[in-house]
């Protein structure tokens, strides 16, 4: 099998670590983050670079891309610390429309989703539901030919910048019941939605989410009532390997700024580069960066498998890599001594990013337990 990337994805990689390097280095990132609207241009040259069409279907303004080009994206993505709503719009909103949306949601939403004109936030998690996803206590009532909706969500990432959400309801069923869940494409502008808005601790925008008796029609239904379990499963697996390639660029990332502190800083007249046994932690530190990246291709590889091996590499990549992060984040740390946690210095950072993707949609507990529940489900 080969596993060179194609010309057009190398091309797109070069295009974005040309932006990153002019454009979205350290220090103009941490003046953005100042900001609440600088995403707003960086997300305007996203569109204009095909970043935001490159997965899409070609007939609704996209370019038939797949998964391993949201991979590319994702991990120069990871190297620079990009940090506007990429996978909630264009692999969580876009997935969800593409794989159960109607004729219309696709031409409405995925050519807005190309233009840059349309951001989208996954309101999924609720404050109990910990990353299970058919725990869904927000409820969507049937009120005519549309629903009303009543529940709160926490910690959805994105919604600061978005201006539509997509929501996981229940229209039947007991709350932790695998049916009886739906997805609606919900305008945050709609009457009786409120949000509150925070930073998290990688520089990312959240919200808490509150639905007050929110009308909407039946157009905002994705897909079949009750039956939308199996589409979130898919949308979170495809997310979950962006962000591992996501993690992957932030891991070697690390590795290469430590190796070139040790080579720089100096102790007993000597670089500690020249230590053997930080010698052995920064080879051990590349060798982990290298095997997520292996563990994050082979969980793009299976997206397109059966339902089951696809679940289960992409377990596999997060309980993986979630170890490595942890692992080259603290390393890198206590080679930089002190100075690794502080905002002034880029792994602190790196680390941070690593730290925030391990838990969402499910830490290395979460996965293993998932991971293993599979596995017996294939043997039985």
């Amino acid at each position: 099998m080969n596993f060179d990337y194609t010309d057009e994805q190398n091309m797109l990689r070069d295009s974005i670590a040309k932006w990153a390097a002019g454009q979205y280095d350290f220090d103009k990132r941490r003046e953005a983050l100042k900001s609440e609207d600088a995403w707003k241009s960086n997300w305007a040259t996203f569109a204009e670079l095909g970043l935001l069409m490159a997965p899409l279907p070609e007939e609704y303004g996209g370019l038939g891309g797949g998964p391993i080009d949201i991979n590319v994206v994702a991990e120069e993505f990871g190297k620079a610390l990009v940090v506007e709503p990429y996978v909630p719009t264009v692999v969580i909103g876009a997935g969800a429309i593409k794989y159960a949306g109607s004729a219309a949601q696709k031409e409405e939403h995925l050519n807005a989703i190309a233009g840059g004109e349309r951001v989208i936030a996954f309101a999924q998690a609720e404050p109990k539901s910990r990353w299970t996803l058919h725990d869904v206590s927000t409820t969507a009532k049937k009120d005519g030919a549309g629903y009303v909706l009543n529940g709160q969500k926490a910690v959805v990432i994105g919604a600061p910048q978005a201006d539509t959400l997509l929501v996981s309801a229940r229209t039947s069923g007991g709350q932790r019941d695998t049916s009886g869940i739906s997805l609606f494409l919900v305008p945050k502008s709609a009457k009786g939605v409120t949000t509150r808005d925070y930073p998290t601790m990688d520089g990312t925008r959240a919200s808490e989410v509150y639905f007050e008796n929110v009308s909407v029609g039946a157009e905002a239904l994705i897909g079949a009532a009750d039956d939308a379990l199996p589409v979130i499963e898919r949308i979170v697996d495809e997310a979950n390997t962006a962000y591992c390639a996501e993690a992957v660029g932030c891991l070697r990332m690390m590795t290469d700024l430590t190796r070139e502190y040790a080579k720089t800083r100096k102790q007993f007249g000597k670089a500690i580069a020249d230590f053997q046994v930080l010698q052995h932690r920064m080879v051990d530190m590349f060798m982990a960066s290298e095997e997520s990246y292996s563990m994050a291709l082979r969980a793009t590889i299976k997206l397109g498998e059966s339902d089951l091996e696809r679940a289960k590499a992409v377990s596999a990549a997060k309980v993986s890599i979630g170890k490595h992060g942890r692992f080259v984040g603290q390393a890198a740390v206590q080679i930089h001594g002190g100075m690794g946690v502080t905002d002034e210095m880029r792994v602190g950072h790196y680390f941070k990013r690593v730290t925030m993707i391990d838990s969402t949609f499910g830490n290395v507990d979460h996965h293993l337990r998932r991971f293993t529940a599979l596995n017996a489900k294939a043997a039985a």
